[in-house]
C-alpha cells in the first residue's frame, strides 16, 4: 500500500498533471492506496471552505480510501519521531509528523511532494 499525503490528494483533485500521472501509474501497477486521518482532515478543511462540487469530490475521494489507524503504536511512533526531530533541531508540522508516524507504523511509504517528509528519519517517501 501507499499512504497518500494531503498535498498529493489536493493536487489530484485539482487535476495537476504530475499527480494524475502518479495515480495512473499506481493504477497500472495495482498499488493499493490508503490515507491517514490527519491527511484526510487537511484535504477536507479546504474542501469545506470551497464547498459545492469540490467538497463532494474531495469527500468521495478520502472516504473510499482505506484508513490507517492512529492507534497506540502510532502515537508512540509520533512521540518518538517528534522528540528526535526536536532534539535534532528539525522543525516539522504536527500534521506531517502524524502522517509520517502513522504511515511508518503500518509499514507504508508516503506519496508526497512535500519536502518536509525527507527530513524525517526512517520514513519511506515516494515523490511524484
Amino acid at each position: 500500500m501507499v499512504s497518500l499525503d494531503s498535498c498529493y490528494l489536493i493536487d489530484l483533485l485539482a487535476g495537476e498533471a504530475a499527480a494524475v500521472r502518479a495515480a495512473e501509474e499506481m493504477d497500472r501497477a495495482g498499488a493499493t492506496k490508503c490515507i491517514t486521518a490527519p491527511a484526510a482532515a487537511e484535504v477536507l478543511v479546504g474542501a469545506y471552505r470551497l464547498g459545492g462540487s469540490y467538497l463532494d469530490r474531495a469527500t468521495a475521494l478520502v472516504e473510499r480510501l482505506p484508513l490507517l489507524a492512529f492507534d497506540r503504536a502510532a502515537y508512540h511512533e509520533a512521540a518518538k519521531l517528534g522528540a528526535r526531530l526536536l532534539e535534532d533541531g528539525i522543525p516539522i508540522g504536527q500534521g506531517d509528523l502524524f502522517v509520517a508516524a502513522i504511515s511508518h507504523r503500518h509499514g507504508e511509504a508516503v506519496l508526497t511532494r512535500d519536502r518536509a517528509f525527507s527530513r524525517i528519519p526512517g520514513i519511506s517517501v515516494l515523490r511524484y
